[in-house]
């Protein structure tokens, strides 16, 4: 099973000091040395973004920098675990490692997968 893990850290919070940084990159490579850790990676700040919206089948593109961004996430890790609760235990163990802020936890579905999960 794949998932996507986001983390979004507390607004105005400090960046991590580099001790945290040695903690959670020691996590991300034992990760992916074990093959769960797939794709990692964050956001570049401050963020341009891009919106895109299909209406009526028309696409329309607009390019940022957008006032609201509160929901930008700082960091993502696409994993392939056995189950949710893998998923679950590894967003767990780095958000206690990255400290204060939000993450999410999404079931990620690929054509090699065969038919999307219900």
């Amino acid at each position: 099973m794949k998932f996507l893990l986001t983390y979004q850290g507390k607004p105005n919070q400090a960046p991590p000091t580099p001790q945290k940084m040695a903690a959670i990159g020691a996590f991300t490579q034992k990760n992916i040395a074990a093959g769960i850790v797939k794709l990692t990676g964050g956001l570049v700040r401050p963020t341009q973004g891009i919106k895109l919206r299909c209406e009526n089948g028309k696409a329309s593109v607009t390019d940022g920098p957008f006032a609201e961004t509160k929901e930008l996430i700082d960091g993502f890790a696409l994993v392939e675990v056995a189950s949710k609760e893998e998923a679950i235990r590894m967003a767990t163990e780095f958000m206690e490692l990255a400290g204060d802020g939000d993450g999410e936890i999404l079931q990620v579905f690929d054509m090699g997968d065969g038919q999307p999960p219900r």
